[in-house]
């Protein structure tokens, strides 16, 4: 009596079912492989941004730090033209009492001067400053 070949393993529907598990398996090992390598160029680019948003709002803050300072500026700006119509107004109220200058043909006429200053005054009070300070070391 002989018997037919006797069949190692498992059954031919196990083997297959077995078969087409692994290749399930490797396909979906590998679609995994594939979304955690996405996710890791995401986190990356992710990772960039922060670095590239962080520069970004210190550039901002800087900005933000001179535009305050030139807002200031032009404040200042402002008052002063602001008083310039004043100014204006004040030295031709002074020019039109003063007598005008007889001019020659040789020399241009030079305006009046509208604020004096004496200096002979201001030359004597350094003179006693000066002698006050001597005065003050010597005793």
């Amino acid at each position: 009596m002989s018997f037919g070949p006797r069949p190692t393993g498992l059954p031919s529907h196990f083997r297959a079912s077995t078969h087409g598990s692994s290749s399930t398996q490797n396909s979906q090992a590998s679609a995994l492989q594939a979304r955690i390598n996405e996710k890791k160029l995401e986190l990356e680019s992710l990772r960039q941004l922060r670095e590239l948003s962080a520069g970004l709002a210190g550039q901002m803050q800087q900005l933000e730090e001179k535009l305050s300072t030139l807002s200031d500026g032009t404040e200042a700006v402002a008052a002063v033209m602001g008083n310039w119509g004043n100014v204006l107004r004040a030295v031709g109220m002074a020019s039109a009492g003063l007598p005008k200058p007889k001019a020659t043909e040789d020399e241009m006429p030079l305006p009046q001067t509208l604020v004096r200053i004496p200096i002979q005054q201001a030359e004597a009070a350094a003179r006693e400053i000066e002698k006050e300070e001597a005065a003050s070391k010597d005793g």
